[in-house]
């Protein structure tokens, strides 16, 4: 019985293994995260050992995935280990020793101690794996697009103040928004207030019927009272049209890149087999089913409704010395941050709408009546949903199981 210690970094690995008499049978080393370092660990070293040997690593990120399926594709036992649990054992020395083959080591020790307990590693479908990348991305977009527009709106502020509220249109399929390409071509109130109502009218449905919009002379005489009586702080010159024009153009290309990968991130999550009755949640719309189908993966991988709780990082963390015992423990806030904030988002939508039928806005309501912080009933009842996810989405799926 050997188990291997794997100190997982970016483009090489530092490996050991002791057996069940604590005994070293393989001294640390380095291998390089390639074809030929691979199959160097595995069939040089892996499979010469004597007994079952199981491999542990540590979860970091991007780093052991690779790892991680290519020892599971041949046939090795591999435990992917919360990073958490390794940092907490064994620390029964004074001294502060931190290197990759110290970390090796503990790692295998973990597993040796731990043997029983381990958890094998089943790496995520395909479309899983893409589905959790998609949405990663879609949130890096969103960001940037927030950020961009609200950049925009400061530089408008001070040419065009208000340019952004003359039009209501939603944003398009491809991501393009009527106000910046108006911004993009009217970026200063002078650009509309000298040329006076009539040409600008002309102007303004030619630029209509370029880009696609539809004209309205109402619209037009709205647009040019508004750009009237402003006092700007830049004036219209050079320099003011390009910090404009550059700010849209960077707003409109990220704005169609988040309008794909959404496209692509909706089209994965629909051929989820649980995405329908994701959906039929209350409080859940498109992107957010996609999202947290893509967090929480396939539930059945949790033992129970608590693992996925601690998971999400919605659990109430314990205290208790002597005769003290914290009667209100903080969240552990040890999970996913993307899956809770998706939790939130959801947990808000029973805020705002108040559906009194439903048992996750009663429990908030019961919550709020007993004088609970904002934040101490919005974990509550990020807890609660999660554990009717769980029933329900897995029992599903068990039942697609069956009748298959």
């Amino acid at each position: 019985m050997n188990a291997v210690g794997i100190d997982v970094s970016k483009g090489k690995s530092m490996v050991a293994a002791i057996n069940l008499s604590k005994e070293v049978t393989l001294t640390p080393r380095e291998f390089e995260h390639t074809e030929i370092g691979l199959e160097q660990l595995i069939y040089s070293h892996l499979l010469t050992l004597d007994g079952d040997v199981r491999v542990i690593m540590e979860a970091t990120g991007r780093y052991h995935e690779p790892i991680a399926a290519a020892l599971h594709e041949a046939g090795i036992y591999v435990s992917v280990v919360n990073p958490i649990v390794i940092h907490g054992y064994g620390n029964n020395s004074v001294r502060r020793v931190k290197t990759d083959r110290k970390d090796a080591l503990k790692i295998a020790r973990y597993g040796i101690d731990n043997w029983a307990e381990l958890r094998e590693y089943t790496p995520l479908d395909t479309m899983r794996q893409q589905l959790k990348l998609m949405s990663r991305q879609y949130n890096f977009y969103m960001k940037h697009v927030v950020r961009l527009q609200n950049n925009l709106i400061a530089l408008l502020d001070k040419t065009f103040p208000g340019a952004n509220e003359l039009f209501s249109s939603p944003a398009r399929k491809d991501g393009r928004q009527k106000w910046v390409d108006f911004a993009a071509t009217f970026w200063h109130c002078d650009c509309i207030a000298r040329t006076g109502e009539g040409a600008f009218a002309l102007r303004y449905k030619k630029w209509c019927k370029r880009k696609g919009y539809n004209f309205s002379e109402e619209k037009a005489f709205d647009v040019y009272v508004s750009s009237l009586g402003h006092f700007t702080t830049l004036p219209k010159n050079a320099y003011a049209k390009l910090l404009i024009t550059t700010a849209c153009a960077q707003l409109t290309a990220t704005s169609k890149g988040l309008a794909t990968i959404k496209a692509e991130l909706l089209r994965l999550s629909a051929l989820m087999p649980e995405y329908e009755q994701v959906k039929a949640l209350y409080g859940v719309g498109n992107i957010t089913a996609a999202q947290l189908m893509a967090e929480i993966g396939d539930v059945r991988r949790f033992d129970n409704r608590n693992s996925l709780i601690a998971f999400a990082g919605v659990d109430p963390s314990t205290y208790q010395s002597g005769k003290y015992e914290s009667k209100s423990g903080k969240s552990s806030k040890r999970g996913s941050a993307h899956l809770r904030k998706t939790l939130f988002q959801v947990v808000g939508t029973y805020v705002k709408r108040s559906p009194a039928h439903e048992p996750v806005f009663q429990f908030i309501d019961r919550k709020r009546a007993e004088g609970k912080h904002f934040y101490v009933y919005m974990t509550a009842a990020a807890n609660k949903f999660l554990r009717i996810y769980y029933a329900r989405i897995k029992a599903y799926l068990i039942s697609l199981e069956t009748t298959c």
